[in-house]
C-alpha cells in the first residue's frame, strides 16, 4: 500500500491515468475537486470520498480559487502501474 496527502493550488491538475492492478481511494481534507472517472464528472468537497477501480482513467483539477488538500491510498501498490492516457 502506497498512501499520502495531495495538494492542488487553483487551477492545478493531475493527468488523466489508470491503474493495471492498484485501486485509488481519495478523500478531501479541505478544498473542493473535480474528477473525472471514465468520463463521468463528480465534485468532491471536504470530508467526502471518491473510490477508482483498476483500469477507470481518471482526472483530476482544482476549478476553485483555493487549495485543496486531499489523502490518497493505492492498493497493492506496484511501482510502475500508472499509465498516463
Amino acid at each position: 500500500m502506497n498512501f499520502g496527502i495531495v495538494r492542488l493550488v487553483s487551477g492545478e491538475d493531475f493527468r488523466g491515468h489508470y491503474h493495471n492492478v492498484m485501486e485509488e481511494n481519495f478523500f478531501v481534507l479541505e478544498g473542493k475537486i473535480d474528477f473525472t472517472v471514465d468520463g463521468k464528472s463528480y465534485t468532491l468537497s471536504e470530508g467526502q470520498y471518491i473510490h477508482i477501480e483498476p483500469g477507470e482513467v481518471h482526472y483530476l483539477k482544482n476549478n476553485t480559487g483555493t487549495p485543496v488538500k486531499a489523502a490518497f491510498a493505492l492498493a497493492p501498490f506496484m511501482e510502475n502501474d500508472k499509465v498516463e492516457v
